[in-house]
């Protein structure tokens, strides 16, 4: 090939190739634009005050039958009731308290405990020899020094032994009608879910809670937020596809979305199962727990 050949066969390579970066330019400008997916706001601290108060609202009109899932009849069988949940169910400990409380029914028989023979009667709710402890020591402290009875004042049931913010709260808002906030597992995964605080330390999660509702609401707050978690917003499957309240939830879709398969994930009556008192409130549309421990 010539000199001159290739000069021209380059050239027209040149051309096309031009003429190929135009087309594609060409064809790009004609592309009809995607739209920008709108970038959320982040929520203002008085928008998600409004949405947490609805959210409770809400829940009450799901639950409102809400209640404390321990059976007691008096203070000091809920203040050992609440000591014995630690580390395991509501369900364990209603099926373990009767013959509890049959033995031991007021503060002196529980502080004359044999420790032994204590361990024994509260084995299985778990943890057996370090509840046993507490519980006579709590007993003991009762009888000495509270003639016998269950103090009202947060600041005298925290001094009991094995006796911390949470307990107290049930005590106080259970036993005794003054309002409290109940941080326990459930009730801190759903404030975090919620968004309504990112604390993990239940006494900073309590703080903040507390900023956002009315002391009227606490205790039955409480009581609906655990309600919930137990039921329907689990740890590891939350049945998002069948809560009430997913259109109010910034973390819908982090469980089950399909309403199908999220309805056979809910628990208690609201799966139409039984639930964890033996002798639950008279307006609970659920069926009593079973007494036999399984």
């Amino acid at each position: 090939m010539t000199k001159t050949a290739a000069k021209t066969a380059a050239a027209a390579k040149a051309a096309v190739a031009a003429k190929a970066a135009v087309a594609a330019k060409a064809a790009v400008a004609a592309k009809p634009a995607v739209a920008a997916k709108p970038v959320a706001k982040p929520e203002s601290h008085l928008a998600m005050v409004r949405r947490a108060r609805r959210i409770n609202r809400e829940l009450a009109e799901v639950y409102p039958y809400a209640h404390p899932e321990l059976d007691f009849r008096n203070p000091f069988e809920l203040l050992v009731a609440t000591v014995l949940s630690a580390q395991t169910t509501d369900l364990r400990v209603n099926q373990t308290t009767p013959a509890v409380f049959a033995k031991y029914p007021t503060p002196e028989d529980m502080a004359a405990a044999v420790p032994e023979e204590l361990e024994e009667a509260i084995r299985p709710t778990g943890f057996f020899r370090a509840k046993a402890k507490s519980l006579i020591g709590l007993s003991t402290a009762l009888r000495d020094r509270f003639d016998g009875e269950v103090p009202g004042r947060l600041e005298d049931l925290v001094s009991l032994p094995g006796v911390g913010r949470k307990t107290a709260n049930v005590v106080l808002g259970n036993a005794f009608g003054v309002p409290g906030l109940t941080v326990d597992t459930h009730f801190g995964r759903l404030v975090r879910r919620w968004k309504w605080t990112e604390q993990e330390d239940p006494e900073k999660v309590e703080a903040e809670i507390a900023a956002i509702f009315p002391k009227s609401e606490w205790t039955m707050l409480s009581h609906r937020v655990i309600f919930h978690g137990r039921r329907i917003c689990h740890s590891r499957k939350p049945a998002c596809g069948a809560c009430p309240i997913a259109h109010l939830c910034p973390s819908y879709g982090e469980g089950e979305t399909d309403p199908e398969k999220a309805r056979k994930l809910l628990k208690y009556e609201m799966g139409g199962y039984p639930g964890q008192r033996l002798s639950p409130p008279a307006d609970y549309p659920g069926k009593p727990a079973p007494a036999r421990i399984e």
